[in-house]
């Protein structure tokens, strides 16, 4: 089985929601980007929070719009064996040390797990550090809700960010 590492935090001293994924999947991996996969819905619900047309933008400048409006991206997971890009795969997961992270950002309001997997494991390792958010996974393999459901429980990040 093939080990898989995530990216680094991308975050700065304005950060006030921290966006956690799980763990990157393989067209983001394969791209070194954060929700890489053109299917995954991320990108466009952002768009509806941040106010600010982020799809059309190269990736580094999607990464300087997301910080300059408070919010950073990270994965709850470091590195986990995983065939393929689905959460439910994921064997002997390592995870990142968020407590670290949240602990050396001196603005931050809340933290908005994307998914399931990213909330199940993240909310064990922070506790109640910090407010958290629950939101629906943006992944194109939970189509359980459709676009515009995710986009609306998704701008609850806004609050956060005024």
């Amino acid at each position: 089985m093939t080990r898989k590492a995530g990216f680094p935090a991308v975050v700065d001293a304005n950060t006030r929601v921290l966006i956690l994924g799980s763990l990157p999947g393989e067209a983001s991996l394969a791209l070194a980007q954060y929700y890489g996969n053109p299917r995954n819905a991320f990108w466009r619900l952002m768009e509806g929070v941040v106010d600010t047309p982020l799809v059309p933008l190269p990736y580094e400048d999607r990464l300087a719009a997301l910080l300059s409006r408070g919010v950073g991206l990270w994965d709850v997971i470091a590195e986990a064996d995983r065939p393929g890009s689905l959460d439910a795969a994921i064997r002997d997961p390592a995870a990142n040390d968020l407590v670290a992270l949240i602990d050396a950002l001196p603005a931050l309001r809340a933290v908005a797990f994307n998914g399931g997997t990213a909330a199940r494991l993240g909310g064990r390792l922070i506790g109640g550090r910090v407010a958290t958010l629950a939101l629906p996974s943006s992944s194109p393999a939970h189509a359980a809700r459709s676009f515009e459901q995710k986009a609306e429980a998704w701008r609850a990040i806004s609050e956060w960010l005024a």
